[in-house]
């Protein structure tokens, strides 16, 4: 499948800032960058880097008082498929050293508060691909997506309670219900063609049988449009800008549109 994406963000910030931006398509399996173009205004000297383990890419530097930033990109993505149900689960052993800290809790994903409700509601022999579908299915019957309930400081811990969230909010509780169960899980922002209303979009990323496979907790994509932006341990590390000092967002737009190939002579 091939994908356009466009994406607009304005901010107008107090005083002059540092920022750390992720929202380029990343270098990453399973997709192909084709064409990008990243248009800053007032011009500004970015700096930017990309992380070797997932390809995600990363644009550091310091801004004046306003910045709009406009980005295009073309992107072919490989068939994805879902996880299998007898997909093994990868012992702690085997795991490759970049996946160990994503078994580990993290600020929005308490996991190790977990591991009792994870033990009753999913026990063994149940694993690998099988658990993580009986998660999904689990949160899928019993949060509600809904806008409003939560903030950018909820936490996983706070979502089972409430039963209700976004996207963040499912991709947390996910996250931490899958490493309470012992399975490497990240969170990863993504373009998703397909999306109502398009936005940036939280996803996430489990490990079995020896690789990441991508899933939507919100069942709001099909995982087959996902177009991987950025990955880590939860929203913290993919946030699509941080700064050093607060930051008003002016305008946010996404665009993400299958494109036809053209057909050559």
């Amino acid at each position: 499948m091939r994908v356009r994406v466009l994406t607009t963000l304005a901010y107008r910030f107090h005083e002059p800032t540092e920022i750390i931006a992720k929202f380029q398509v990343a270098h990453a399996l399973g997709q192909t960058l084709v064409s990008e173009q990243l248009t800053l205004n007032p011009a500004t000297r970015l700096i930017e880097t990309t992380d070797p383990t997932d390809g995600s890419r990363t644009l550091r530097g310091k801004t004046a008082h306003e910045l709009r930033i406009e980005y295009a990109a073309v992107v072919d993505i490989v068939p994805r498929i879902a996880i299998p149900a007898n997909a093994p689960q990868t012992r702690w052993s085997d795991l490759p050293a970049d996946a160990l800290r994503y078994l580990l809790p993290s600020r929005y994903c308490p996991s190790d508060k977990f591991g009792r409700f994870v033990a009753r509601a999913f026990p063994a022999p149940m694993s690998g691909g099988a658990r993580v579908a009986a998660i999904l299915d689990w949160i899928h019957r019993n949060i509600d997506y809904q806008f409003g309930v939560s903030t950018h400081e909820t936490t996983a811990e706070e979502t089972f309670v409430d039963r209700a969230g976004v996207c963040r909010d499912f991709a947390h509780l996910a996250i931490t219900l899958c490493r309470a169960a012992n399975i490497p899980a990240r969170a990863v922002a993504v373009y998703a063609e397909g999306l109502v209303p398009q936005d940036f979009h939280a996803v996430i990323e489990v490990f079995v049988a020896g690789s990441w496979w991508l899933v939507d907790p919100t069942r709001l994509a099909p995982i087959n449009g996902l177009v991987r932006i950025a990955a880590g341990r939860d929203a913290a590390d993919i946030a699509f800008l941080t700064t050093n000092i607060g930051a008003e967002l002016v305008w946010l737009s996404v665009d993400v549109a299958t494109v036809v190939p053209a057909i050559a002579a």
